[in-house]
């Protein structure tokens, strides 16, 4: 039994990564992931468990809820002598716009069609719109495939013009529109670190439920911060051998392999149930229940 907690700890380490973990954004991750969709609200308790199993201390816990609080993103409540926390207005609207991300079963679907964004007179006043909006400049022009599931085009684009959901032919090498080193660096760190965790469950590893809340809580913290800076393309414009495209296909059988423990946990918590259970086995897109 001891070798084998030691197997998940060094598993557990390899997710961590090198990295110092940002405690906020961790806290984030586990409403996002685990809370919201099981009533929303956690004891300050539970949640320093979960946190303490990843390294992170119960002051630094408690320092990044207040944190959170005050900015807007957390509410706290007392419930005689315990503290539970839930996500806030602000909390709840960045979970709402990422979660579609995260949990899709992969890059969007797409007919063929753009939008164009042309700065009149080279006053090019909304480009922070554009940029939020999933456009791409590209020599003083912007845009974007419409795919399905694209964002809002921005309302004030008074200064452009702009030529909306057109038929067009993109170049065999039109990904390099986008910046996309970076994210291809953060998806092979990311391959590299699920591999133990991945062999483990392949080969039949039963982790305990606290190893494997922490452990999903790791893989859904490290995809997310990948995924939500990453372009928003469909797979007729991403690189060759993409490798996002492999990270989502193992993310969803490891996942799925720590659901069962890890919804356990959750249920000694005395969590309620799932709000949208076939919402929750539909994760990734397999529809498969885990529970």
């Amino acid at each position: 039994m001891a070798e084998q907690r030691h197997d998940w700890d060094a598993i557990l380490s390899a997710l961590r990564g090198p990295e110092r973990l940002r405690v906020w954004s961790v806290i984030i991750t586990i409403f996002g992931d685990a809370i919201v969709p099981r009533g929303g609200s956690i004891p300050l308790q539970a949640l320093q468990e979960i946190m303490g199993r990843l390294g992170i201390e119960a002051g630094a816990v408690r320092t990044a809820l207040s944190r959170l609080a005050s900015e807007g993103w957390v509410i706290r409540e007392r419930d005689g002598r315990r503290s539970h926390y839930s996500l806030d207005r602000r909390g709840l609207r960045a979970f709402d716009v990422a979660t579609q991300r995260i949990y899709a079963p992969g890059p969007p679907e797409w007919d063929g069609r753009w939008t164009v964004a042309v700065p009149i007179l080279g006053e090019d006043s909304a480009a922070g719109e554009l940029e939020a909006a999933g456009f791409v400049s590209c020599n003083g022009t912007w845009l974007r495939p419409e795919t399905v599931g694209a964002r809002p085009v921005p309302g004030n684009l008074g200064a452009y013009l702009l030529i909306a959901d057109q038929p067009g032919i993109a170049p065999p090498d039109a990904h390099r529109f986008w910046n996309m080193d970076g994210v291809a660096e953060a998806v092979g760190a990311f391959l590299e670190s699920l591999r133990p965790l991945s062999d483990a469950l392949d080969a039949g590893g039963d982790p305990a439920p606290l190893d494997a809340i922490a452990m999903r809580t790791l893989i859904i913290h490290h995809w997310r911060r990948i995924i939500l800076r990453a372009p928003i393309l469909p797979v007729a414009l991403l690189p060759p051998s993409w490798p996002a495209l492999e990270a989502r296909t193992r993310l969803r059988a490891v996942y799925k392999l720590l659901a069962l423990p890890s919804e356990a946990w959750l249920d000694a918590i005395d969590l309620p149930p799932h709000a949208d259970p076939a919402g929750f086995d539909d994760r990734f897109g397999d529809g498969q229940s885990s529970r």
